[in-house]
């Protein structure tokens, strides 16, 4: 059995639940009760949720961990020294120490992701940055993982990261089972930008909204500017200004992040060749197709299909040896 030490605290986001559900449903598919999790907080007792309610949880005691979840909050507050020193003891003795979301400034006020790679909410990646310039900040990742410390997106990538840890433990059959059960996209890849280019540009107006869903229905057109132009109904000059103005953007940089997007979804399906994929996309050939990617991703298209598909920038795919653990306990 594997002992999870889920930390809450006061007004903490409940999306941490979404990986208990994930660990849930492992035991579901593996036929054993493989996963145990405690709920644990500074104090014992009740503790509120950020909905609401109220928890019951474990005080910080001497009880050993395979993994230890932190939950996150809607805001990156500085943890309590308490909460950091059980974090720092915890990389000690844990196997994992696991932080979704704004967890990741937990860890940080730490000290445990010094030196680090580390990933978190795309609303937050500079901040973390800002305050923690030790760490090795990766906003352009879903999950990231480095040694025993696992980061993650926001939200919702809580669960890609439950999904991640079944595939260490358990491999890839046991975690795509997981996912169908949960009604979710198995897994996605750790090197994927957090957000869509769609989301990311965000314009204000209809006009300008109405090109970019123009432009990602039309991708293998050549989109030049004076064809955007036309779609809003500007002349070439005022377009240009415009569409920087509402989506920080030059219209060339926004047309070739959805191509890459495109791109990219297409790489993970697996079925086609580089040549094909550029030509599907409107980046013509495979030349130009790496150059996009190395200019969005910082590795060349092969790179990231290899890494969505053995997993190399992820967790490796074989059970570890943990530790044996005691049973938990409150102080």
């Amino acid at each position: 059995m594997h002992a999870i030490g889920l930390v809450v605290f006061p007004r903490f986001d409940l999306l941490a639940f979404s990986a208990v559900t994930a660990l849930q449903v492992a035991n579901r598919v593996l036929g054993e009760d493989f996963y145990e999790v405690t709920l644990l907080s500074e104090h014992g007792g009740a503790v509120l949720a950020g909905a609401g309610f109220q928890v019951e949880t474990q005080a910080f005691g001497g009880a050993m961990f395979d993994t230890v979840l932190l939950a996150s909050g809607l805001e990156a507050d500085a943890g309590s020294p308490a909460l950091c020193a059980f974090v720092r003891n915890a990389l000690g003795s844990a196997r994992r120490v696991v932080a979704p979301c704004t967890g990741a400034f937990l860890l940080a006020e730490a000290g445990v992701l010094d030196g680090r790679r580390a990933t978190t909410h795309w609303r937050f990646v500079q901040e973390l940055q800002r305050r923690f310039s030790k760490v090795k900040v990766d906003g352009d990742q879903i999950f990231v993982v480095d040694g025993p410390v696992w980061t993650s997106a926001g939200m919702a990538a809580t669960l890609d990261l439950a999904l991640a840890m079944i595939e260490q433990d358990h491999g890839i059959a046991v975690s795509r089972d997981v996912a169908k059960r949960l009604v979710v996209y198995h897994r996605r890849a750790a090197v994927q930008p957090q957000i869509s280019a769609l989301l990311e540009l965000e314009p204000k107006s209809d006009r300008i909204r109405k090109v970019l869903d123009h432009a990602r229905a039309h991708l293998r057109d050549p989109l030049s500017v004076e064809d955007l132009a036309e779609v809003a109904g500007l002349s070439p000059r005022q377009f240009s200004r415009a569409f920087s103005t509402e989506t920080g953007r030059s219209p060339a940089r926004a047309v070739e992040q959805l191509r890459v997007e495109a791109a990219r979804v297409l790489l993970e399906q697996g079925r086609l060749q580089m040549d094909v994929i550029a030509r599907e996309v409107g980046l013509v050939d495979r030349e130009r197709l790496r150059r996009a990617f190395v200019r969005t991703f910082g590795q060349p298209p092969r790179a990231v299909r290899r890494a969505w598909r053995s997993g190399r920038e992820e967790p490796t795919e074989h059970p570890p040896v943990a530790p044996k653990l005691a049973e938990p306990s409150a102080a």
